[in-house]
């Protein structure tokens, strides 16, 4: 019922139908609807900026309007376009999304930032990725070190099968191995890394009913949920880091924008010869680098 009246009130020119779009969602409280409208506009219907500007009187099949008022309507119940459509965007690469992984978001790529940084393009890295979600960080990481290999680790199977398709969808799947593993549980002993990097869960569970609905309700729990103090996946990381990573090798986790002073105090608990934290683009603290050894 809620659908059909709201395909009701929906304008079929095109220009009239933008601003609709972008009012209702306004008022619904989200913050990026005149990205989201646009976006809706141009999955569905392929009208991309320039033809909404150039061509506002453009008139719409009922056809057009009855998916967009599907859309629409998900939206407004906080599922991000993202989970609607089933892909997302980070690094400059595509990737499949659903309900099993953590959406990519752009503070993520701080660490590939990083990683650009410290090493050479062709370096032969061996390159560990823990809690891998989509893939993104192991992928994009790849696909900018065409020498490098790399592992995927993820406890859930659901989120090591989109991975995999990821790697496939970019050609990496043959430089790549998953594993299903609680973080450092399923390696062998011998098994070392030259750059081990993570997104861990790390928001305090305290804390989780209070985010955003697109969040809350669309992201999985498991990859959240971070214990009561939102440490609890450093401590596990951080106990056995020393053992895979090679002497001269670096680990890069990302942290929450709170977490700076608590994660560094972790990290000089276990001895780590060095511990650092970069920022992202809007100066919070995002991405703790550490080293075993001298380097």
């Amino acid at each position: 019922m809620f659908l059909n009246a709201l395909a009701d009130t929906l304008p079929h020119t095109l220009g009239e139908l933008y601003k609709a779009m972008k009012m209702t969602m306004s008022e619904a409280g989200i913050l990026t609807a005149e990205l989201d409208a646009r976006l809706i506009l141009d999955e569905r219907c392929g009208m991309d900026w320039s033809r909404i500007i150039s061509d506002p009187g453009y008139i719409l099949s009922d056809d057009d309007i009855n998916v967009i008022a599907k859309d629409l309507a998900q939206r407004l119940n906080g599922k991000p376009l993202s989970k609607i459509y089933c892909k997302r965007e980070f690094w400059g690469l595509e990737f499949e999304v659903n309900d099993d992984v953590l959406d990519p978001r752009p503070d993520s790529e701080t660490i590939i930032d990083i990683a650009l940084k410290l090493y050479t393009k062709d370096a032969p890295l061996r390159i560990l990725d823990m809690g891998t979600g989509t893939g993104c960080l192991l992928i994009a990481l790849l696909s900018e070190f065409p020498n490098a290999s790399g592992m995927a680790l993820d406890v859930s199977d659901k989120a090591l099968a989109v991975a995999k398709r990821n790697a496939i969808r970019h050609n990496l799947d043959k430089r790549t191995v998953f594993l299903q593993s609680d973080w450092f549980e399923g390696l062998d002993d011998e098994e070392r890394f030259d750059l081990i990097v993570s997104n861990p869960p790390y928001i305090r569970e305290s804390v989780i009913p209070e985010l955003e609905p697109e969040v809350r309700d669309f992201d999985p729990i498991l990859a959240l949920d971070g214990g009561a103090d939102g440490l609890q996946a450093y401590k596990k990381i951080f106990s056995s880091l020393s053992h895979h990573l090679n002497p001269q090798g670096t680990g890069l986790f990302e942290i929450g924008y709170d977490q700076k002073e608590d994660v560094m105090r972790l990290g000089r608990e276990s001895r780590f010869s060095r511990v650092n934290v970069h920022p992202d683009l809007a100066g919070q603290p995002r991405v703790v680098e550490i080293c075993c050894g001298d380097k």
